[in-house]
């Protein structure tokens, strides 16, 4: 009996010092976002008193946070194990610090990796935890008046169709397909930057490009050809006149009614929803088709630069705590509650739905396990620069130019301010 107990006693202890072992690890989490602070302190604050594990978050002021970052990472011991590095500058600078997620429980927690920052061995150092999207948002209820369902468009040749049968029946109809693409300022970044993205994701996806390239070839400039001349030739505006069609007339011509196409982001719905009273039921966003082999897989165009890095410098203890923290974070009600109301969608298995339908498209298009088009236009040498020169030859040829131009300021532009830069 005694020997019983004395075994009884040994596994209680063992167990005992389990306990206290994994309570030694604590969380540090520097946060980019100020305007999402209150929400952390919360959802920390929640973690601590389910699991009696010390999570402080330190907000950076805005405009600081790379100053901050490097003054607390100074810090050794006291060092914040879990920090923001979003870009491929930021795993220069960080890489170091950042220890690899492949295996984790939180990491095998993603949808998928298109947000991911990787090192030369494709280490998973930094998880992208949210992001936005764009592509060609669409007037469900106008789309059916014109006899289509969504569901019947998944191409390029698709979204012609329906688009050249809406233009040629417009005055029957009431409305037009797509709204004016105009080149004035307020409008043109949605070409030179959002549409111009395809034929660029394309080109860096075949071509493996993972940094800022030297030159490009503009393989995919046919298939920009292929849905500007769409846009332009199945819209009220005359393409003659787009070089002073404005954003807010875009966005009018689809809040009224008006056109049942409209490309633009996530950014939008709010605009949609509550200035122009749009019911969420009658929005969706589809994939910018333009004519690529296999583009039925695409999804939508996405991005982000908020992405999560766990400080392999931290002690293991601290490490581990963190990885639990994220996974409860992604995983539990609390924590996918705040996350879709701070961030909205989230590419994590229990991302909460969001009220805005277009970032519920695009986690729709993942979930079915279309490829994501990430945002290659950040690769852009000179972006202002290299923008304008695009716009000035869209508009000449929109207004019966050259294509040849076109290609010429994209493909020659892109070396000329590569080296300008």
């Amino acid at each position: 009996m005694k020997k019983l107990f004395a075994l009884v006693l040994v596994l209680a202890l063992a167990l005992m010092a389990c306990v206290a072992s994994a309570q030694e690890g604590k969380v540090y989490f520097l946060n980019f976002k100020p305007e999402a602070d209150e929400a952390w302190q919360a959802l920390a604050a929640t973690y601590t008193a389910n699991t009696g594990v010390e999570v402080k978050v330190v907000t950076a002021a805005s405009g600081t946070y790379s100053e901050t970052l490097t003054a607390e990472m100074g810090k050794g011991d006291a060092a914040p194990t879990l920090f923001q590095c979003g870009n491929k500058a930021g795993l220069d600078t960080w890489g170091e610090y950042c220890l690899d997620l492949t295996g984790t429980d939180f990491y095998n927690e993603m949808t998928t990796d298109e947000f991911n920052l990787f090192g030369e061995n494709g280490e998973a150092l930094c998880a992208g935890y949210c992001y936005e999207a764009f592509g060609i948002i669409v007037n469900k209820d106008l789309l059916a008046q014109a006899g289509y369902d969504i569901s019947g468009i998944t191409d390029f040749a698709s979204l012609k169709a329906v688009a050249e049968d809406i233009h040629a029946r417009r005055d029957e109809l009431g409305f037009d397909a797509f709204t004016s693409s105009g080149m004035d300022g307020s409008s043109s970044w949605r070409f030179s930057g959002h549409l111009a993205n395809m034929p660029l994701y394309y080109e860096f996806r075949d071509d493996g490009v993972t940094e800022q390239p030297a030159t490009i070839t503009g393989a995919y400039l046919d298939a920009f050809k292929n849905i500007w001349d769409l846009y332009i030739n199945n819209a009220s505006t005359e393409p003659s006149q787009l070089s002073t069609a404005t954003g807010d007339q875009a966005a009018a011509e689809f809040g009224e009614g008006k056109a049942a196409f409209y490309q633009n982001g996530t950014w939008e719905y709010a605009n949609l929803t509550g200035n122009f009273g749009i019911p969420a039921e009658n929005l969706a966003m589809i994939p910018i088709y333009c004519g690529v082999e296999g583009e039925d897989k695409a999804g939508l165009c996405c991005g982000t630069e908020n992405c999560w890095a766990v400080n392999v410098k931290a002690s293991e203890a601290d490490q581990q705590a963190t990885l639990d923290f994220l996974y409860w974070v992604v995983t539990s009600d609390e924590g996918t509650t705040m996350m879709a109301e701070q961030f909205g969608p989230i590419p994590f298995k229990a991302a909460k739905a969001s009220d805005n339908v277009f970032f519920n498209d695009a986690n729709a298009y993942i979930a079915q396990g279309n490829y994501v088009v990430s945002w290659a236009f950040n690769y852009t040498p000179n972006v202002d620069a290299w923008r304008a020169g695009v716009v000035a030859a869209m508009t000449q040829y929109s207004a019966g130019g050259s294509w040849d131009d076109v290609v010429s300021a994209f493909v020659d532009g892109w070396a000329v301010q590569y080296n300008n830069q």
